[in-house]
């Protein structure tokens, strides 16, 4: 006999999810439907204004990604007027950009993912000269795990656990059957989501030394940067070089050793592919390399899309193809369409209430405030792990040496006799693996930058700036802004008319990923990728979680609510049970 799953809100995400599963009489996933229970509407807002502000709107999309969103908006603009950047902006925008990834897969990992692989309570049993041991499996130089240091960790979650207070570890699903990293594995990752607290603060002060502040950076504007005194400055380039380091060891000797080790203990599930999902994967292509033109320089991340799984083949990317479909989402449109031509007209068609007492989703209809992106006919998943596989199929020589020595890594430590098998990677732990693995080379390829950026500044370019005359060109234009946030790929599309926006349209990498059905009834990534999982307890669906949280979920970048005149528009109670 089947059950009908409601989990909602979704927890340690940005913004607000609702996840329905249906589940057979084994507790294995047959059905599941995603759905954002808020209203996007800041394109809206943004129709009639001057297009060199857009940036400074929609960095407020999201207190996370800020400095992206803004990014993105200064581009679309850029690409409209055909302006190109001098190189010492494109450095510094790389580093900006680079800096967030860093920030935000540590905090993914440790702070929102990390809980669904680590059972906290189970720490508590550890003996820390045995996690101590254990660590050096993995690391050579293990961070911040000497066996005094695991004591006092634990001495600190006893205080909690017997305060009957567990702060920021409680109401979690601990004991449940799906966690198996063992007592020490377990404090170990304790130790470091702890230090990693703390640590997050350097990559912050990244962002803030080109970027005026973090959140919401201030430096960039259409034709380059402002922030010419840092440039300028040899102290301030030599301390973002420092704090580089640091946060640098702690992602080599910390981080990817703990992804390791879940990997090697949970390998099973990622060789039977739970989580795989659409296996369809996209990358518009991120982070210049020369000053060679827009969209024409060489990319650290390619872009263009994968099948099927299959690397052998991959297809070039064309931003034309991109087109959103609401036929499953609380919008109206006839169609299809461009992000050029895109509309945002809300039709909120609600729940459906049943004898049971609880509100479903309408699933054979609209569920979900999310617009269902489509990129040539296709459904697919974005994110590092997308961009990933992308790279080896591009052939990329830097994105598959990272990709092979992870899996080759992994396969020693496990005994394997060769590297862990690429199609591993296809899977919940996998995606999370390709995170790892891609923070490592954003780290590595940030100090090359850091590097070109003060020997440019030293050789005595100091220009920020290309002179751009907004009075001068053509006041009817439209342009894009495409590159890859952390979360994935991130478009932002702006048609200018009379020299003010006619519209705007922002396709996120929640968007693709989040998703409902499209027209053809074809699931979003979030959907394919839970089913078949299997639950050890329906009333813990912590598996549910773990899939999710793997694509790092950002609602607030996906959806917004406003009213322009500042009104109280509703007011919402949101439960934190799941309900069965």
């Amino acid at each position: 006999m089947s059950k009908h799953i409601i989990v909602d809100p979704i927890t340690r995400i940005e913004g607000h999810l609702r996840i329905e599963a249906v589940v057979d009489e084994n507790n294995v996933i047959t059905d599941a439907f995603a759905s954002s229970t808020m209203f996007r509407g800041i394109e809206t807002i943004l129709k009639g204004r001057d297009p060199r502000d857009a940036g400074l709107l929609t960095m407020r999309i999201c207190g996370v990604c800020t400095g992206t969103h803004y990014q993105r908006s200064i581009e679309a603009v850029e690409n409209a007027f055909d302006v190109t950047i001098p190189k010492n902006a494109r450095l510094v925008r790389n580093l900006m950009q680079g800096a967030l990834y860093v920030h935000d897969h540590v905090i993914h990992f440790y702070h929102l993912h990390g809980l669904d692989w680590v059972d906290i309570t189970s720490a508590l049993k550890a003996d820390p000269k045995k996690a101590v041991e254990e660590s050096f499996k993995w690391c050579k130089t293990p961070y911040g795990v000497s066996e005094s240091e695991l004591i006092q960790i634990q001495a600190r979650l006893n205080k909690f656990v017997n305060e009957g207070r567990l702060g920021i570890f409680a109401n979690a699903y601990w004991g449940n059957k799906s966690y198996k990293l063992t007592p020490e594995q377990n404090l170990i990752a304790t130790a470091h989501y702890l230090q990693a607290l703390d640590l997050q603060r350097d990559a912050a002060k990244m962002m803030a030394i080109f970027g005026g502040k973090q959140p919401h950076p201030q430096s960039i504007v259409v034709g380059g940067v402002t922030c010419v005194q840092d440039i300028q400055n040899p102290a301030r380039l030599a301390l973002f070089k420092t704090l580089l380091k640091k946060f640098t060891h702690f992602i080599k000797t910390a981080y990817l050793p703990d992804v390791y080790m879940a990997g090697s203990v949970y390998v099973q599930d990622a060789l039977d592919g739970i989580g795989s999902g659409l296996k369809n994967f996209l990358s518009y292509g991120d982070f210049r390399l020369d000053d060679t033109g827009f969209y024409k320089s060489a990319l650290l991340f390619p872009s263009g899309m994968v099948l099927n799984g299959d690397l052998s083949t991959l297809h070039p990317f064309d931003q034309s193809k991109v087109a959103e479909d609401v036929t499953h989402a609380w919008y109206e449109a006839s169609g299809p369409q461009h992000p050029f031509d895109g509309t945002t007209n809300p039709k909120y068609t609600g729940l459906e209430k049943k004898a049971d007492g609880f509100a479903y989703l309408k699933t054979n209809e609209k569920y979900s405030w999310i617009k269902s992106p489509i990129y040539d006919d296709n459904r697919v998943e974005v994110g590092p792990l997308a961009r990933m596989v992308v790279g080896v199929a591009a052939k990329d020589e830097r994105i598959t040496k990272y990709v092979v020595n992870f899996l080759t890594n992994l396969g020693n430590k496990l005994g394997l006799g060769g590297p862990a098998p690429t199609g591993a990677l296809f899977s919940t732990i996998g995606r999370t693996a390709a995170r790892a693995i891609e923070t490592e080379l954003m780290a590595d390829v940030m100090h090359e930058w850091i590097d070109e950026l003060m020997a440019n500044a030293a050789s005595g370019d100091l220009n920020t700036w290309t002179k751009f005359d907004f009075n001068t060109v053509s006041k009817d234009a439209k342009g894009y802004g495409l590159a890859e946030a952390p979360r994935g790929g991130l478009g932002h599309w702006v048609k200018i008319k009379d020299g003010k926006i006619e519209n705007y349209q922002a396709v996120v990498p929640t968007t693709w990923n989040a998703a409902p059905r499209d027209h053809k009834d074809r699931m979003g990534a979030y959907e394919a990728a839970l089913i078949g999982t299997k639950l050890s307890d329906v009333n813990q669906p912590l598996e549910i979680l773990r899939t999710v949280h793997s694509f790092d979920p950002c609602l607030a970048c996906a959806v917004h609510i406003v009213d322009t005149k500042g009104k109280e528009l509703s007011r919402f109670k949101v439960g934190t049970n799941c309900s069965i």
